[in-house]
């Protein structure tokens, strides 16, 4: 059966493989997100959705010369960091991966609704990874109209604060969950995306 492994790495960093090929994607500065642990990953490919430092750190990631074959389609989407055309905090890169007929999208620090065009292209996603502690990108109820636009089967919420981890000026979950609907608490840190899924919010566990 079609699958595809998204595990959080911490923030906004995640590890997304299939048939044993891996993309890491946003990782961030050594000490830059409180109480994450460093990024140290072996993969295949990287890819960060901005500069900044808490999202761009590809020397985190060792690439392997001699990898499996690369079965993803990856599609780079213009979007804004901010609400007012990137005239603040300037572009973001939504990537959207696709294989095995799942498509999955990883929304960096998306800080508006995106275009049409790219709302358009996001629909019929399998898994949505999606900030949702505001400040520096959309906050909870903006995080649910994104959602709600693209109606993905699974949303992965990131870029959010808890009591161990996080930017002190960030959002808990607690105002997402509280408009996100149905949700479902996983006691580890990957999720294995497959065809048919039910639709439903993932909160993963950040082990440091």
């Amino acid at each position: 059966m079609a699958a595809i492994q998204i595990k959080w790495l911490g923030h906004s960093c995640f590890r997304v493989e299939c048939e044993g090929y891996a993309i890491v994607l946003d990782p961030f500065a050594p000490g830059s997100v409180p109480g994450c642990k460093d990024i140290s990953e072996t993969a295949d490919q990287v890819l960060c959705s901005h500069q900044h430092h808490d999202h761009n750190y590809e020397a985190g990631v060792t690439l392997r010369e001699d990898g499996p074959q690369n079965p993803f389609t990856v599609t780079a989407l213009p979007s804004f960091h901010d609400d007012c055309q990137g005239a603040q905090r300037g572009p973001n890169t939504i990537h959207l991966l696709e294989a095995q007929g799942l498509r999955v999208a990883h929304l960096g620090d998306v800080g508006a609704m995106p275009s049409p065009e790219v709302v358009e292209q996001l629909q019929n996603l399998d898994a949505v990874m999606i900030p949702v502690g505001g400040f520096y990108t959309v906050g909870p109820k903006e995080a649910q109209a994104i959602v709600e636009a693209l109606s993905p089967r699974v949303v992965i919420p990131m870029h959010y604060r808890s009591d161990t981890f996080g930017f002190d000026v960030l959002s808990t979950l607690e105002g997402f969950l509280e408009v996100c609907g149905r949700w479902v608490r996983f006691d580890t840190d990957t999720l294995e995306i497959t065809p048919r899924m039910s639709h439903y919010t993932a909160l993963l566990t950040y082990g440091g």
